[in-house]
């Protein structure tokens, strides 16, 4: 069977869309703890607070109660344990979850969350 250019247009079309990557796909390829490390990294560490607290241990803790660090009034009083859920939350909005909390920072894509999510239970596992 012979392709002809009308058959091979709409085909090439389509495998060209099919072959772009989209965010989520990068997302699911990429290594949870180099993301991390580049999302997060530069205000929090696994094993010593920085601007903001360790996160090594995280997965299952509740707010604000590493006792050397110092939390917002907002995030001392949250009550709040953080699982999958709650961290899916706080990445996505922060302020929503804890008015008044101190970190500004989002992670808008929910593939990143997940994955940021993943590692760091990963950890306590």
């Amino acid at each position: 069977m012979k392709l002809t250019a009308s058959l091979l247009t709409p085909a090439l079309a389509l495998f060209s869309i099919l072959a772009l990557p989209t965010p989520v796909k990068a997302v699911e390829g990429a290594n949870d703890k180099e993301l991390f490390e580049r999302r997060c990294s530069g205000c929090h560490a696994l094993d010593k607070n920085k601007e903001g607290p360790r996160l090594g241990g995280v997965y299952g803790r509740a707010s604000g109660t590493v006792p050397d660090f110092e939390y917002s009034a907002a995030l001392k009083t949250a009550h709040i344990t953080w699982d999958a859920a709650t961290l899916d939350q706080w990445l996505t909005d922060p302020e929503k979850l804890v008015p008044n909390n101190d970190m500004a920072f989002r992670v808008v894509q929910a593939g990143e969350r997940a994955a940021i999510i993943g590692y760091l239970k990963s950890l306590t596992l």
